[in-house]
């Protein structure tokens, strides 16, 4: 049996930030977000075509340093940023660091003026922007992200030494369709300008990605001449977005092969080499990961029957759940599932030390292609 492996197809990657990149003004700066997804090939693939990167700590900025050395950081961002995270981002050269805090902004100024030169800042605002329908909010109220709106009005007027800010950043919700997320673009560029007079804001990312249909993109058309609109009525103002899942979820797949397949209680079970602690996102985001079932060659042994199934990891937990479906058809012992849009928030976020299970593999070409040779093979 093959341990399981992470296929990332680094040219369909290419392909969609490519289209990405067109879909926006040129103004518009296009950031990824490291967080979604740090492997070494998808940062390399998409530094061609993106206008920089955004890290959201030193491991990020370690990893950016390794495999792109000579190309600053645009940003850094996150909260409860320590001394030595902000000198690491003033020693790496950060573009733009955006700060949580009045507090985190003074420590940051001793740091800057003791090096001689003012760290360049865009201050996190806590907006009271409505977003309906979002999957996560993150502004609007109580929140350790970001500053109250009159704590970064006072920052931006009276800045301690050390420090130029040049604007806003502001990320307040996940799982935005266009029309909303530029709506609330609009509304932070507005606010922006209006209060701390800002030539720079950045107003995050948050595109939805919807699990239940992997043919469906945001609309990045759509999004891009709204906020071709805002720039016309701002026409002094630099915008950046930093997206980071709705990049990158679609070029990666989980590949893994059927271990065992069970009735309990009328319900059929398929259990699969490795699980949640590979693929976290299931449990994280509380769906079913789509997948594919790649029957395997020269096969007699158990299957379902074509019902419903739950399919499960290998964990000693209930909550080993990676997805259940209705229509798979039947699944039988040494299938190969590839489980979709597995390229952001997924080996990444997995606590992949449970059980000390061993890690996957990884490696990048057409899932599909890698997952039918694997079924090909005769067990």
């Amino acid at each position: 049996m093959t341990r399981p492996v992470y296929v990332h197809d680094l040219d369909a990657l290419t392909a969609h930030a490519r289209a990405i990149r067109a879909a926006l003004p040129r103004q518009v700066e296009l950031l990824y977000a490291v967080k979604a997804n740090p492997d070494p090939g998808v940062l390399r693939a998409l530094a061609p075509v993106v206008d920089g990167f955004e890290a959201a700590s030193r491991g990020e900025l370690r990893r950016l340093a390794e495999v792109l050395p000579g190309r600053a950081p645009a940003a850094y961002a996150g909260p409860g940023k320590t001394d030595a995270d902000l000198a690491a981002a003033l020693a790496a050269g950060v573009h733009r660091i955006h700060v949580e805090s009045p507090a985190e902004l003074r420590r940051l100024g001793a740091l800057a003026a003791a090096c001689g030169e003012p760290a360049q800042v865009l201050l996190r605002v806590n907006l009271p922007v409505d977003a309906p329908g979002a999957s996560l909010v993150m502004g609007g109220g109580p929140s350790p992200f970001g500053m109250d709106p009159a704590d970064a009005v006072e920052c931006a007027r009276r800045p301690p030494a050390g420090i130029d800010v040049r604007g806003i950043h502001a990320h307040l919700a996940s799982g935005l369709d266009a029309p909303l997320a530029a709506t609330v673009a609009d509304a932070v560029v507005r606010w922006a300008v209006a209060e701390v007079g800002a030539v720079e804001v950045d107003v995050g990312g948050g595109m939805a990605v919807d699990y239940t249909d992997p043919a469906a993109r945001f609309d990045w058309k759509g999004y891009g001449r709204a906020l071709a609109d805002v720039l016309d009525a701002y026409p002094g103002v630099r915008l950046r977005i930093e997206p980071g899942r709705s990049v990158t979820a679609y070029c990666g797949a989980y590949l893994t092969e059927v271990i065992d397949v069970k009735r309990s209680y009328g319900e059929w079970f398929v259990v699969v080499a490795g699980g949640t602690h590979h693929l976290r996102t299931p449990a994280a985001k509380g769906h079913a990961q789509p997948f594919r079932v790649h029957r395997r060659r020269g096969r007699d042994g158990p299957r379902t029957d074509g019902g419903p199934v739950t399919v499960v990891g290998q964990l000693c937990t209930p909550k080993d759940v990676l997805s259940r479906s209705a229509s798979a058809g039947p699944i039988g012992v040494g299938d190969v599932l590839a489980f979709a849009m597995a390229g952001a928030y997924a080996w990444n976020i997995s606590h992949r030390d449970f059980l000390l299970h061993d890690p996957p593999l990884f490696c990048t070409g057409d899932p599909d292609e890698v997952a039918a040779e694997w079924a090909e093979r005769r067990a």
